[in-house]
């Protein structure tokens, strides 16, 4: 295996946390405007005079002043002499003196506690890519032990030395399982324990804030208290308070400041619990987190053993030089395998059999000697899965949404930034959004002109209304669904048919009663009432289905439709002689004479016409063909650039397998391996690569012109058909009337 892209993405991520860095540091910077008479009289926090950019003003020069005191900045009241009176004058600026230093004091930790966040975020970010290179070092380690054990047994010359490898292989296999049998149960553990951590940690926040709700109201009583002390003091009458009430107050805001003091270390004490709660609950995550990883690693290494187990299995039973006795136990083997003994390692969880879109995750083959594929297929897509996950999703979703931000969904804008992110896939939380967008470009006109087309169709008016007498218009028209079953379709029974045979293998359409499934006959109907030219054809039920599971929206799966049908795909291509199709055909089998000639030519020489397998492909663009994961970022692509997506993901599909290919040398079993090969592939990045890259050169200009060609010589042939057809009706009649003729004559003479 390559360790090139991840090292190149662990380049990229410390590059971004680099600059993040920076970023964060020249935005944290807060400024403090002190007052000189406060840096004179108060003591200065050490935390905000290090780090504080601007230093506050020096203090006044006391020399200047003759009573040796500082005098205030401009603007301020100078202090007055301390008689009695400035006494109380002091006594009331200094309770306000507190506050500004306290509200300095909370700024600076609040800085240093979200300067503290950001260097465990940090911390934490650079522990993953670390366990992200261990992960790569330990996944190539797994590769050439692989390497050194197929060497051995290949350099193995008895069988019996190689069944007893075998067998050593399945009892290491056995132990894996144990052992990660053990690592799930320790997981399980550590997660009971983690969630008693939270439990009594939102039990402390619950405290914390009865807590603070409680100092919150002593801490207004006390501001009403020190507004009363303040009015009595700024009396204007100069009137004495009453000595044994001033008494009583002093005495009140002494209880209140120990209260303060005892609130205060009690939340000390709570925050230095909490802190310990959080260092504890991260250190678990932590562990946790290594504990998922080492299992994820674990269990592609035991599916990778799984699945080169079954292979060698597999060529076992098509070797032909074993004995009798050997066959026998390969077979017995092979059977225990089919009946579910390695059930407990490739087994799914309920929510895991089907991906997000509702398609099933590993294939079922009818065929008996399909099985044991099918099984080595969900090894390595589960192995390929747990490997590669983390790699490719997370990179892929940071672009989108880079390229997101700020824009809403009508913002997005053909570039060639937008046509490579969407040839690498669109993340499963923006693919609604994007293709909401590229089919609205696709039908900007048309829906300009009929925004409400889905719901409103005059039933004896052409399928293009003028816009010229809204209310005549609006008058005629008739809801779709309203028509669909007052005047039913010509093909609502074909359509009603095709429902049920629409994506098997989806559980969204699995159900008769599956609401899914009446959506899209809506939808089916409607598109036959928008065109009647198509009308309904065999294979559209499949695109809707598509448009609907990832739309999530009649009406916008509608408009999809009509997108893929009157504006992506060619002119004819749905209509009854599918005339384009056929030609689609052709011009492949000329791109693959040029970009793979050797299949070509050993298709050609065993008499397989590829046509039989690809039409399907072309006309429902792969839908039921490939896995899930491989086919919605076939469709991101084909909705942007159109047809050409088709031609290169074909000729990618078989130079992925042009080896497997070359091997065969029998036309009926090229022609099984062509049924299934499309659902055994698992690396998506490799197809797409070759797809856009080893296919390139592929200009439009040159499909356009065979296209064009071919379909020129296919509508002569029809012609040329569609006279030998009427020539033989003719000579069919006049030889009918001939035989008539002489069955009459034949009837006189009798």
């Amino acid at each position: 295996m390559s360790i090139k892209h991840p090292l190149i993405q662990i380049q990229n991520s410390v590059h971004s946390l680099r600059r993040r860095t920076s970023q964060d540091s020249s935005q944290s910077v807060f400024y403090s405007d002190l007052l000189p008479w406060m840096s004179s009289t108060e003591p200065t926090d050490t935390s905000t005079t290090t780090e504080c950019p601007t230093e506050a003003p020096p203090p006044s020069d006391p020399v200047g002043d003759p009573a040796g005191q500082v005098s205030p900045p401009e603007g301020r009241e100078s202090p007055l002499p301390l008689d009695g009176r400035s006494r109380r004058m002091k006594a009331r600026g200094s309770s306000t003196m507190p506050l500004l230093h306290r509200d300095t004091l909370s700024s600076s930790s609040e800085r240093a506690s979200r300067l503290q966040q950001e260097k465990h975020m940090l911390i934490e970010e650079v522990k993953a890519q670390k366990e992200l290179v261990w992960i790569l070092h330990k996944a190539l380690e797994a590769a050439q032990l692989e390497k050194r054990t197929c060497a051995e047994f290949l350099a193995e010359e008895d069988e019996q030395q190689r069944l007893e490898l075998l067998r050593h292989r399945e009892r290491q296999a056995a132990d894996l399982r144990g052992r990660l049998e053990e690592t799930k149960m320790e997981a399980e553990t550590l997660r009971a324990s983690l969630a008693d951590r939270d439990t009594r940690l939102t039990e402390l926040e619950k405290k914390i804030r009865l807590l603070m709700e409680k100092n919150t109201a002593k801490q207004q009583v006390i501001m009403k208290l020190s507004d009363q002390v303040t009015s009595c003091l700024s009396d204007s009458s100069g009137s004495i308070l009453n000595f044994q009430t001033h008494k009583q107050l002093q005495q009140q805001i002494e209880n209140l400041k120990d209260d303060m003091e005892a609130y205060k270390t009690q939340n000390k004490f709570l925050n230095s619990e909490i802190y310990q709660l959080t260092k504890l609950w991260r250190k678990s995550s932590e562990q946790e987190r290594s504990l998922m990883v080492k299992c994820a690693y674990l269990e592609a290494t035991n599916c990778q053993v799984e699945s080169r187990y079954l292979s060698v299995l597999r060529k076992l039973q098509d070797a032909k030089s074993l004995a009798p006795e050997q066959q026998e136990v390969v077979q017995k083997m092979i059977d225990d395998a089919l009946r579910g003994e390695l059930k407990s390692v490739m087994k799914l969880s309920a929510d895991r059999d089907y991906d997000e879109y509702g398609f099933k995750i590993i294939p079922d083959y009818e065929v008996e000697d399909m099985k044991l594929l099918a099984k080595i297929q969900a090894l390595e897509i589960r192995s390929h899965n747990l490997l590669h996950q983390d790699s490719v999703e997370r990179p892929l979703l940071g672009r989108w949404a880079q390229y997101l931000a700020g824009r809403s969904g009508d913002d997005l804008c053909p570039s060639p930034e937008l046509k490579v992110l969407l040839r690498g896939g669109v993340p499963r939380e923006y693919r609604q959004r994007v293709w909401r967008w590229l089919v609205r470009t696709r039908t900007r006109t048309m829906w300009e002109h009929h925004p409400q087309r889905y719901n409103q169709v005059d039933p004896n008016s052409s399928p293009y209304p003028s816009t010229g007498n809204l209310l005549v218009i609006l008058i005629l028209c008739l809801q779709l669904c309203e028509k669909s079953q007052t005047s039913p379709h010509p093909a609502s029974r074909q359509i009603q048919l095709d429902l049920h045979r629409t994506l098997t293998t989806n559980q969204n359409f699995s159900s008769p009663s599956s609401p899914a499934l009446q959506q899209l006959r809506r939808i089916l109907l409607a598109f036959s009432w928008q065109n009647p030219v198509v009308g309904y054809c065999q294979g559209l039920n499949r695109l809707a289905a598509i448009a609907l599971l990832v739309l999530q929206n009649e009406e916008d799966a509608f408009w999809c439709l009509v997108a893929v049908v009157e504006v992506i795909m060619p002119q004819d291509y749905y209509t009854k002689n599918l005339v384009a199709s056929q030609a689609d055909q052709r011009v492949l089998k000329d791109f693959m004479a040029e970009k793979l000639p050797r299949l070509a030519a050993h298709f050609e020489g065993h008499g397989v016409d590829v046509s039989l397998i690809t039409f399907n492909w072309f006309l429902v663009v792969f839908v039921e063909s490939l896995p899930s994961d491989i086919l919605l970022p076939v469709w991101d692509a084909f909705l942007y650039e159109g047809t050409k997506v088709i031609f290169r993901y074909a000729l990618a599909l078989f130079k992925y397998k042009e080896d497997d290919l070359l091997k065969i040398q029998d036309s009926v079993d090229i022609y099984q391996y062509l049924r299934f090969f499309t659902k055994t592939i698992s690396d998506s990045r490799k197809l797409t690569t070759i797809a856009f890259n080893d296919m390139n050169p592929f200009p439009r200009r040159l499909l356009r012109n065979r296209r064009a060609l071919h379909l020129v010589r296919l509508q002569g042939e029809l012609r040329e058909l569609e006279e030998q057809q009427k020539k033989f009706v003719t000579e069919s009649a006049e030889q009918k009337d001939k035989e008539l003729e002489m069955g009459s004559e034949d009837d006189d003479e009798l």
